[in-house]
């Protein structure tokens, strides 16, 4: 009867262990895409920080530096897409894992950090690419001055400003291009490539 009890208790003990092996593994997933991102964002801010103090250190792809920044402390950043809602923006403009991002209420300038050169293909076959850091000012359904975003019509084209009416957005790369606003309301990953 002991050795019964043994297996049994044996088999219960290890069953329980699988399960909370398990639960830790997940927990551990998920922990290191959440530290992934931060640390993304980590390199992004010291990258800009070396071309601040050298500004020898290769400075392709990052934004304009403003020496007269002041940081906000205590204030909790709203997710990018919300910002995005709130100006009557798509919310999928950026790449997914465009999550780190400034935005100054004073002047309105956007500087979104991306971790890779990367293009995004959306539902209506247009395609966007974009640099490690996109900057623009945000006003209400506009993203004005933007640098660091590319659009393809026929060739790659600069756009420089992206402004969103009713059911339309409206990209301005050389021409004024009017895409459907639902094309952009899904949030999609971003495929990397070598330059932008």
């Amino acid at each position: 009867m002991d050795q019964i009890l043994n297996k049994v208790g044996s088999y219960w003990f290890s069953q329980k262990a699988n399960k909370e092996i398990n639960s830790v593994g997940d927990d551990i997933n998920s922990l290191s895409t959440s530290i992934e991102g931060g640390a993304k964002w980590l390199v992004s801010k010291i990258k800009v920080i070396s071309h601040k103090l050298n500004p020898n250190f290769p400075a392709q792809g990052f934004p304009e530096i403003n020496h007269n920044r002041t940081l906000r402390i205590g204030k909790m950043q709203k997710p990018l897409q919300e910002l995005l809602k709130e100006h009557d923006l798509a919310v999928g403009i950026f790449p997914r894992d465009a999550t780190n991002y400034e935005f100054n209420e004073e002047t309105k300038k956007l500087t979104v950090f991306i971790p890779s050169v990367c293009e995004v293909g959306y539902r209506d076959s247009s395609v966007l690419r974009f640099s490690n850091v996109v900057t623009g000012y945000l006003e209400k359904g506009k993203l004005a001055d933007v640098e660091g975003m590319k659009t393809k019509v026929v060739i790659w084209v600069k756009v420089t400003s992206i402004s969103a009416e009713g059911s339309k957005l409206y990209f301005q790369a050389g021409v004024k291009k009017s895409r459907s606003r639902q094309a952009y309301e899904a949030v999609r990953d971003g495929v990397c490539v070598d330059k932008f």
